[in-house]
């Protein structure tokens, strides 16, 4: 009798250590880890709706702080946090100093121009000519005779036009000189492309809330940001002239219609250059989209987690982008995603 009691007794207490023992191992696996991540404000809406379902479904706890794209680049080569985010890929000198990362499309969306010109009633249109102009200083007021041609029909005031730039170091200031060096070989020659440049004029805002704040509080100014900043804000935002003629917007049949032009395998970043489509792209195909990138290191003791929060956020991730105006990447881009992440190791 004593010998059977022992016996239930020890089977008793091994099935609570098995229940212990599971419950603590489920414990452990909704806490697998922490990532912290920082640059890009592009993407942060995306980041934003990434992070909690990384949480619920890995259990991986991301904290990521858009504190532009020229940051993220430096924190990573610095290793003090465990991936960097740019809308700019990094160049061969920013690639060598970072030791060893991956440089990985996550997102795909269109740089804005949002405006505000109190009464206007329809919808601004510009070109490249017009946008350049207002942005090297030598186009000062909304009623000058090239914006009034592409706008026949609006009543453009004579109002003094603010251009206003990113003061920190932003992939959205590299996407968008980018488009404005293919576009004007004098900006080409005397201003560039990059994170961050010496601007003919303007005022400058740190960060994409930043320079639509000014937007919003500055009759007559103009700036250039991701659309869902410029949706979220409530601001209008203009129409541009593509290579072909046609004025494209924004949204997810604009941003798509510029990938037309991406080769059927991606083998190098230096193929996703979509700025500024050819006269073949479609005419709805908007000129200033822009992927955007994470920068992860190659060698990394959260390796594991890494490798899982970015291919969720390149497949799984992909399906919130499109109401905040991102569009998912296509099948060719995954590819070289996926690729990439395979060389992020513990």
């Amino acid at each position: 009798m004593k010998r059977r009691l022992a016996l239930g007794l020890a089977l008793v207490l091994l099935v609570v250590a098995a229940l212990v023992a599971g419950r603590a191992g489920a414990a452990t696996q909704r806490q697998a880890g922490s990532l912290v991540g920082t640059g890009a404000t592009f993407p942060f809406p995306l980041i934003s709706k990434w992070i909690p379902e990384m949480a619920k479904a890995y259990g991986i706890d991301i904290t990521y702080s858009p504190t532009g794209s020229g940051a993220g680049i430096a924190a990573i080569t610095a290793r003090t946090v465990d991936f960097g985010a740019s809308d700019a890929p990094l160049s061969p000198d920013q690639l060598a100093a970072c030791k060893g990362c991956v440089v990985i499309p996550w997102g795909l969306a269109g740089v804005s121009l949002p405006y505000n010109i109190p009464g206007l009633d329809g919808r601004l249109k510009l070109n490249a000519a017009t946008i350049t102009g207002i942005f090297d200083g030598s186009i000062t007021k909304w009623n000058h005779p090239a914006i009034r041609r592409l706008n026949r029909g609006l009543d453009l005031p004579d109002l003094t036009i603010t251009a206003v730039h990113r003061s920190d170091g932003s992939g959205t200031t590299y996407a968008f000189t980018d488009y404005l060096s293919a576009v004007s070989p004098t900006w080409k020659s005397k201003v560039g492309r990059n994170t961050a440049v010496s601007w003919p004029g303007g005022v400058g805002a740190r960060g994409s809330s930043g320079v639509t704040g000014v937007v919003k509080s500055t009759a007559g100014a103009i700036t250039y940001v991701d659309v869902a900043y410029a949706i979220t804000n409530k601001l209008s935002f203009a129409l541009v002239q593509n290579r072909r003629g046609g004025f494209a917007a924004p949204g997810l049949r604009g941003i798509t219609s510029a990938l037309s032009t991406l080769p059927k395998k991606v083998t190098r970043l230096s193929q996703l250059k979509i700025v500024d489509p050819p006269k073949a792209a479609p005419k709805n195909a908007y000129p200033i989209s822009t992927f955007t990138y994470v920068i992860a290191p190659t060698s990394s003791s959260k390796a594991a987690d890494l490798r899982k929060f970015v291919h969720w956020a390149v497949s799984q991730g992909q399906t919130f982008g499109p109401p905040l105006f991102f569009v998912p990447l296509p099948t060719t881009v995954k590819g070289f995603a996926y690729r990439e992440i395979k060389k992020i190791k513990g």
